[in-house]
């Protein structure tokens, strides 16, 4: 490849061919590339895809270096712990947790409703107070004025709209409400709920226009960001909505963490990952996907086999980029489901015909190789396929050290308030997405 400056010494932007012939690629694998979040791009005032030079050239010195050849570069981040308190909600097997705890967060109270997650929590962490058992029996009150951060992954539920006028009120029944009821109750400095992207879209936008206006109502001025893990030190696709709140009364600012360049492959990830247990395809649907090469996927196969495997699903609309996927080594993962081998989201490993492996499923969730998950093996993967990464909640949990401390701040990206009274919902789609 030549310097990019003798290519194009005037333009700061390239199109999806030009970008594939400076990188030496196909214009599929451009494309491909940008879907996954490897290349980032944007769009100019025809919404045409453009890519900035300085995005092309990291691209270009990330895939000239021998993949197999490095050592993979796995790690779990850690920074020491600190005199500030968190409470989580709808905890899990601890993805969130861990992230925090590693962030410099002391944990005084965790609450999950599944036993399994439940006996990971106390099986890793026996110091931790953990509560099991269904949020809406708690009384959170006992917590008020002890707790500087509360933060929970809310399960996403339909509001009940006609008539919406009691704001608060109006959100009971749902799991939502019990997370603002908890934030009512305990009053903390800062409080975090992170969800699927999709949530700024659900229900046309209405579910997160009625959840911003509670927690306005409640007393916090609120951000919204859309995170993407494969920038946060973590070898995966994988968005999350975070929303961050700050209370009213307190003059500190709103930050999130600034995503890096430096993309973590599969291979850093599970290169060398210790053996565990795992699913099995059976020899049907193994030796179909044997078929596959890496980074391939259905259409890999001869229509033949097209198909038989795809069945009905073969004249449907769309893609089905996840049916006889299999993973690529130099790439990160997609995101990881609840199970390994289902057919709509296969997640087949790169080099081995098999799906991947409980510890495997942990590495790419940046779980340490200690953190042992109980249960069954389906509940085990569900437990894992549900968590946030380790390492994306770490670079958040440091964000909000840093705005209560006041110290660091400007290692990390400074966010204004949303307008929660005037915003529409597209107003904050476009805001959660235009701080990337």
């Amino acid at each position: 490849m030549q310097g990019l400056s003798d290519i194009f010494q005037t333009m700061k932007y390239v199109t999806v061919t030009e970008a594939s012939r400076i990188l030496d690629v196909s214009v599929d694998t451009i494309r491909r590339w940008s879907k996954l979040g490897l290349l980032r791009c944007t769009r100019n005032e025809y919404n045409v895809r453009i890519f900035d030079l300085e995005e092309i050239e990291r691209v270009h010195r990330k895939h000239e270096k021998p993949v197999m050849g490095d050592k993979p570069r796995f790690k779990v981040l850690e920074s020491p712990i600190t005199d500030y308190t968190s409470l989580e909600l709808f905890a899990g097997a601890g993805g969130t947790a861990l992230g925090m705890h590693n962030a410099g967060f002391q944990h005084v109270m965790l609450n999950e409703f599944d036993k399994n997650a439940c006996a990971t929590l106390r099986k890793n962490m026996p110091s931790w107070n953990v509560v099991e058992g269904d949020i809406h029996e708690l009384d959170f009150s006992a917590y008020n004025g002890k707790v500087d951060f509360l933060q929970g992954g809310v399960p996403c539920q339909a509001f009940s709209y006609a008539g919406l006028s009691r704001g608060f009120e109006d959100a009971r029944g749902t799991l939502f409400f019990e997370f603002a009821r908890a934030v009512k109750q305990v009053s903390p400095k800062v409080i975090m709920m992170e969800n699927v992207r999709g949530l700024l879209t659900h229900d046309h936008g209405r579910t997160i226009v009625t959840m911003l206006s509670i927690l306005d109502d409640i007393g916090y001025r609120l951000a919204v960001k859309v995170l993407h893990a494969q920038f946060l030190d973590v070898a995966q696709k994988r968005e999350r909505l975070v929303l961050i709140g700050v209370r009213k009364d307190l003059d500190m600012p709103i930050l999130y963490p600034y995503e890096n360049g430096d993309v973590l492959t599969l291979w850093d990830a599970i290169g060398n990952c210790p053996a565990s247990a795992g699913m099995e395809y059976s020899p049907t649907k193994k030796k179909i996907l044997e078929l596959v090469p890496p980074g391939g996927y259905w259409r890999d196969l001869p229509e033949n086999l097209q198909r038989e495997y795809l069945k009905g699903s073969f004249n449907l609309p769309g893609g089905k980029t996840g049916m006889a996927r299999r993973l690529a080594w130099n790439e990160p993962s997609l995101t990881l489901t609840c199970a390994p081998a289902q057919k709509q989201t296969e997640r087949c490993h790169p080099e081995e015909t098999r799906p991947l492996t409980v510890r495997e499923y942990a590495r790419i969730q940046s779980f340490p190789d200690d953190w042992e998950f109980e249960g069954s093996l389906a509940s085990k993967y569900r437990q894992i396929g549900n968590a946030v990464p380790c390492n994306l909640a770490y670079h958040v949990g440091r964000a909000v050290i840093a705005m209560l401390s006041g110290e660091n701040q400007d290692a990390f990206m400074k966010v204004h308030p949303i307008d929660v009274q005037h915003a529409t919902a597209e107003e904050i789609k476009q805001y959660a997405l235009s701080m990337n």
